[in-house]
């Protein structure tokens, strides 16, 4: 696999992605979660530093949900019987996507502190 073109490299990256959304019920979670952050966005209209804020820590939810799915598929090939060890990488894996989607939520809550008096000001001006 190692000095493929970059295409052919994007490629195994775009089917790993379609492959974590067919298979990974969280990830499709994550996928959903992050289209109404893009809506509350369009809505709400924030600088761009919320804009750049919520992609990050959206993609790090989405990172780690696939490098949690990829460890799990891993782990339960090589190793189908249960282990307590093993568990104990899988929690920690599935604990990185928890921790970053705290992180997530408390970017989410900043911009909605940050915001909501002018978009709350918007709103009086438009219902009457």
């Amino acid at each position: 696999m190692k000095n493929r073109p970059i295409y052919e490299r994007m490629g195994f990256a775009l089917a790993g992605i379609r492959e974590a959304y067919a298979r990974e019920q969280s990830f499709r979670i994550h996928v959903r979660t992050l289209a109404g952050a893009i809506l509350a966005l369009l809505v709400l209209r924030p600088s761009a530093i919320w804009w750049a804020a919520i992609a990050i820590v959206a993609a790090l939810v989405l990172a780690f949900e696939m490098i949690n799915s990829a460890l799990e598929g891993l782990v339960d090939l090589i190793h189908p019987e249960v282990h307590p060890e093993i568990k104990v990488v899988k929690d920690m894996a599935s604990g990185a996507v928890l921790v970053a989607g705290f992180a997530a939520i408390v970017v989410a809550l900043c911009l909605l502190i940050a915001v909501a008096p002018r978009f709350l000001g918007e709103l009086r001006g438009w219902i009457g």
